[in-house]
């Protein structure tokens, strides 16, 4: 039985909501850095990818801001913050929807 048999959607999920946090954690990092552009993962475009098997790098895109800064950088800060905590939330839901389906496993292998 395969690991996207037992697991589902949330497996692909928690990989992809990983990927995101790193990128928009390297928006928030480069917030001061001049003509750094800001990016994101569409995850519905990711997930859709992922799971017919193909590359997610075309649901990687540049963010667009609303408030231009005057050197160049793309990142705005509440935009950025906003999107970490709600991409936490949702790591953390399909994390504990993962380790509840581990322990559901583990107590049906020790017939429990």
């Amino acid at each position: 039985m395969a690991s996207a048999d037992i697991f589902g959607i949330h497996a692909t999920a928690l990989q992809l909501r990983s990927q995101r946090m790193a990128v928009l954690a390297s928006n928030i990092a480069n917030a001061a850095t001049p003509n750094y552009k800001a990016r994101d993962i569409d995850f519905s475009k990711a997930l859709a990818l992922a799971e017919q098997g193909q590359s997610t790098e075309s649901a990687v895109a540049y963010r667009v801001p609303l408030q231009p800064s005057l050197d160049g950088n793309t990142v705005e800060m509440v935009t950025e913050q906003t999107a970490f905590a709600e991409n936490a939330l949702a790591y953390r839901s399909s994390l504990a929807f993962l380790n509840g389906r581990i322990g559901t496993l583990s107590r049906a292998l020790k017939g429990e």
